[in-house]
């Protein structure tokens, strides 16, 4: 893992790498996208042979009731009881997100106000390459349950039985063998095997997110959710703790960014031989080798402002603040997720602690945060003018109305005068 200085050249080249990566994808997403538009099952499922070497046909594209069942009867106990641990937490936070109705009067004679209705028809990706991720079953779909969704289908490769039992327990019914940019297509356009949903959430890998971006316009999508980002922000702390977060980030996908960012030189080199030590005890195959090969850096900063310029200009997905993080929180502001204290490993929010580890990556977080309820519901503003109202509003829309050259906007207050 390299120890760099944080210059302009070396950030631009951190920032650069994201930019690559999303281009090469756009291009090979785009052919299977299109492909899966117009020649639908026959698409999807020669892309699943060809990339995944999966054979799938309409027969055996969704998984059965039965299996569902069997694999919840399958899993170890203590398993089921951290489904049902995390579920509760992540539960707990997403219904202190829902949005609220209300209705106010802003003026005598006006009220205004908000409904808040759920999306009707949902689509949950789950990243299933290379390991089935079980959590972002649970982080997308109880979201979508809390807030009232009525259809929610899942889209995983190869769901394992860990996976199909969390499926059981939280009630959902719908789980298709797809992966891919060729699911993301699918679940955008429908096929005859796979719906057309009215929104599609969940992270993936580049070629999954550059699909997303592709179909956006067709279908409303949560976010860009590519390949993961780890970024610790620190001037001191355990140079122990901060190595295991960038090393288990960097284990999800061979793209995955791990950066720690200091003003502390000792810290850097710190950093960097626990790395090392800690990956000496991994399997030789695991991906964080890779990754951090590619992509990972420590950074030392000449200044704090600095450091806190380039967090904010990554927007990183996940940011850890361990060893004073209180003064430092009050610097960020674009990330993900945030980490606070030595104690608070990111693996805690992939996981269990409540918070969603579905969240924005290639500096999206710039402009919004991780998926919440509110990425499944729709917030409707509701008006109503009475008599006296309109004696209050009628002569400022005129003024507008005539300011802006339309007549009829006039009129059709005018004529309730």
């Amino acid at each position: 893992m390299r120890t760099l200085p944080l210059t302009a050249a070396n950030e631009r080249k951190i920032l650069a790498s994201r930019r690559a990566s999303s281009r090469n994808a756009e291009r090979v997403a785009a052919r299977i996208v299109a492909d899966v538009r117009r020649r639908g099952d026959a698409a999807l499922f020669s892309w699943t042979k060809r990339l995944d070497r999966l054979a799938l046909g309409p027969r055996n594209v969704w998984i059965a009731r039965s299996e569902l069942t069997a694999a919840r009867k399958s899993v170890p106990r203590e398993f089921l009881a951290a489904v049902d641990h995390a579920a509760r937490n992540i539960r707990a936070v997403a219904r202190r997100q829902k949005p609220q109705e209300w209705m106010i009067e802003v003026e005598p004679g006006v009220r205004c106000g908000q409904r808040v209705r759920p999306i009707e028809f949902v689509g949950c990706y789950l990243p299933g390459g290379r390991f089935s991720l079980v959590s972002t079953l649970l982080m997308t779909v109880i979201p979508a349950q809390e807030a009232g969704v009525q259809e929610i289908v899942v889209a995983s490769l190869q769901p394992g039985p860990a996976l199909l039992a969390a499926a059981e327990i939280l009630a959902v019914r719908r789980v298709a063998r797809v992966g891919g940019a060729q699911a993301i297509a699918a679940l955008a356009y429908g096929t005859r095997s796979i719906p057309r949903v009215d929104k599609i959430v969940g992270p993936g890998n580049r070629f999954v997110t550059a699909a997303k971006k592709l179909v956006s316009n067709d279908c409303a999508i949560d976010m860009l959710a590519g390949p993961t980002e780890a970024l610790v922000f620190a001037v001191r702390g355990n140079a122990r703790f901060i190595a295991s977060d960038l090393i288990a980030q960097a284990e999800h996908d061979p793209d995955a960014i791990s950066v720690l960012v200091t003003t502390s030189a000792r810290l850097a080199r710190d950093v960097a031989a626990e790395i090392e030590q800690q990956l000496a005890d991994l399997p030789k195959s695991n991906l964080a080798r890779r990754s951090l090969a590619k992509n990972g850096a420590v950074l030392v900063a000449k200044t704090l402002p600095d450091a806190v310029g380039f967090v904010n200009r990554f927007a990183p997905e996940h940011l850890s603040l361990p060893g004073g993080a209180d003064g430092l929180l009050s610097r960020v502001d674009s990330a993900g997720s945030i980490f606070l204290g030595d104690w608070s490993a990111q693996s805690f929010g992939d996981y269990a602690s409540g918070t969603n580890h579905v969240l924005p990556t290639g500096g999206a977080a710039r402009t919004r945060g991780g998926l919440s309820v509110s990425d499944f519901v729709k917030c409707i503003s509701v008006q109503e003018v009475s008599r006296a109202g309109v004696r209050r509003l009628a002569p400022v829309v005129e003024q507008f109305a005539r300011a802006e050259g339309l007549a009829a906007h006039a009129q059709s207050v005018e004529v309730r005068k």
